[in-house]
């Protein structure tokens, strides 16, 4: 919990302790406990549904704590750093492959970035009735939301938190916060090298907070302040830095060419999928795989919003220079605060201009898991539901707060309701491991998005290549594990029953030698070599 949460809570705990203070601050911490809370039981039910993209990092988390390999990249890419597979390997050191132990750190990091949010919320001036709106927006979680924060596969989890770290120490440094000052700077420099080498995702906020340092604090930047920034981000960003000059990859261009900026999509397909699906499947007000169309409002909603509270902060900063010197600290807030907005524009700028939003709107909308960064700044204009009186402007600011907070809760509920399928789903992939092994079969060929997951759920017991639809060499991301199965004649085939990879491989079944055998698992089929 953040010393700012304490206090507070020690400050409610106290018999002479306002109603006004005690209550919001004793529902804000209710409110960040069923966040976590939820999320937990989603884990413990095995939702959100994992894959063979997520297995994969387990996979790197497994070699990690066994010392045979430390990889830089997700394997397979020359981008996306691997630090989720860092934090999880001494949890899998402790219960072998474990998609829960996987996850752990990134349900710690979303506990992370409520109370992180909560601070920066307070400290940009928010009441601490605003506070708990805020907290309660993403303390919600549609199916979107929950697979970004919580899937260890690769970038999402670790964005928020580390973005909402660099805009508190952006105050605390800009503010002429007392004390420490060197390891505050320090640990700016060190998110920021850290998130350049697992998602360039945040460079927006990276960039809009770094420019409010040097706005402010361009003195001490130029001594000490400055040398231990930039050797702090050369250290969190080493992994990138000395891959690049081992093998000359630059995972800046690989970003861009993994995103599909090209004419693959049409502008019209663009705008379509980033602007009107994206953000509310982004934000989390879409039932799972899809908006309604009534659930679309948010696409309005977003910009005039993101254009009102940018207008207000750039008010408070163009204020008279005398205003600004009496409340140093609100001035410094309303740069963060723009800083943070101009980020998010930024962020949903680079994923329009993309063909992913396009082409797969949908699944792609993920990229904009780090618009929540900016949910303080973004709902600033919505203050005025927390404060008395009965103006237009608050009946407004609660009408859009009430239909935020409705949206996300219905979007949540529908993410719940598929839950059940998510659990027996993952019981029948548990039950085709164990026939596996009950079958002694070690070596199998199957799609992409049952390989790399069978061979993290087995321990690498199960070794996988992968075929498509029509049995030709798919995209092995471990090249290891072809070369293994290849070396076996006895490999075996799965196939999740009623997939086209099943239909092609049923024609090979038949008693003669050469043919194939079929085992049958709910939910999967087995075929053997005769």
């Amino acid at each position: 919990m953040s010393a700012g949460v304490r206090q507070e809570s020690r400050e409610a705990a106290r018999p002479g302790a306002p109603r006004r203070l005690r209550l919001p601050v004793l529902l804000t911490l209710l409110v960040v406990r069923v966040g976590v809370g939820y999320r937990l039981v989603l884990l413990l039910a095995d939702a959100p549904p994992t894959n063979s993209d997520e297995a994969t990092m387990g996979l790197a988390a497994l070699h990690i704590a066994r010392g045979d390999d430390f990889p830089v990249w997700f394997h397979g890419q020359a981008y996306m750093g691997t630090l989720e597979a860092y934090l999880a390997a001494p949890l899998l050191a402790l219960t072998g492959p474990s998609v829960l132990a996987l996850r752990l750190p990134t349900l710690v990091l979303y506990a992370l970035f409520l109370l992180l949010t909560w601070r920066l919320t307070r400290r940009l001036g928010g009441d601490r009735w605003f506070a708990l709106l805020v907290v309660g927006f993403l303390a919600l979680g549609s199916d979107r939301i929950v697979k970004n924060q919580l899937i260890a596969g690769g970038g999402y989890p670790e964005l928020n938190p580390a973005g909402v770290a660099l805009a508190l120490l952006t105050l605390d440094l800009c503010a002429g916060r007392a004390g420490a000052r060197l390891p505050r700077w320090a640990a700016w420099g060190l998110i920021s090298g850290l998130m350049l080498w697992v998602d360039p995702l945040l460079l927006p906020y990276i960039g809009g907070t770094g420019v409010v340092l040097v706005a402010w604090r361009r003195r001490e930047l130029a001594g000490r302040a400055g040398i231990v920034t930039v050797a702090a981000t050369l250290l969190g960003a080493a992994p990138m830095l000395l891959d690049s000059l081992r093998h000359g990859r630059d995972p800046f261009t690989a970003v861009l060419t993994a995103s599909g900026g090209d004419a693959a999509a049409g502008w019209g397909e663009r705008l379509h999928g980033g602007l009107v699906l994206g953000l509310p499947l982004g934000m989390g007000f879409c039932s799972p795989g899809h908006c309604a169309t009534w659930q679309l409002w948010w696409a309005l909603a977003f910009p005039v919003l993101l254009l009102l509270a940018a207008l207000c902060a750039w008010r408070t900063l163009r204020a008279p220079a005398s205003a600004a010197a009496a409340a140093p600290e609100r001035s410094v807030g309303a740069a963060v605060r723009l800083a943070l907005l101009l980020g998010a524009a930024a962020v949903l700028g680079a994923y329009v201009l993309s063909s992913a939003a396009g082409r797969t709107p949908v699944e792609s909308a993920r990229y904009l898991s780090c618009l929540a960064v900016a949910t303080p700044a973004l709902l600033w204009p919505l203050r005025a539901a927390t404060r008395p009186g009965r103006g237009p402007a608050r009946v407004a600011a609660v009408t859009v707060l009430a239909a935020i907070l409705g949206t996300a809760t219905v979007a949540t509920a529908a993410a719940v309701r598929t839950v059940p399928a998510t659990h027996a789903e993952a019981d029948r992939h548990r039950a085709l491991v164990d026939t596996l092994d009950e079958l002694g079969v070690r070596h199998v060929r199957a799609g992409y998005w049952t390989c790399n997951r069978l061979t993290f759920a087995s321990a690498e017991d199960v070794v996988c290549a992968v075929v498509d639809d029509d049995l030709r060499p798919g995209f092995d991301r471990y090249p290891a594990y072809r070369r293994a199965v290849d070396a076996d004649p006895g490999a075996g085939w799965v196939a999740p029953a009623g997939s086209p990879l099943a239909a092609r491989l049923d024609q090979r079944v038949g008693p003669d030698p050469g043919d194939l055998a079929a085992v049958t698992v709910e939910g999967w089929r087995i075929y053997l070599p005769r």
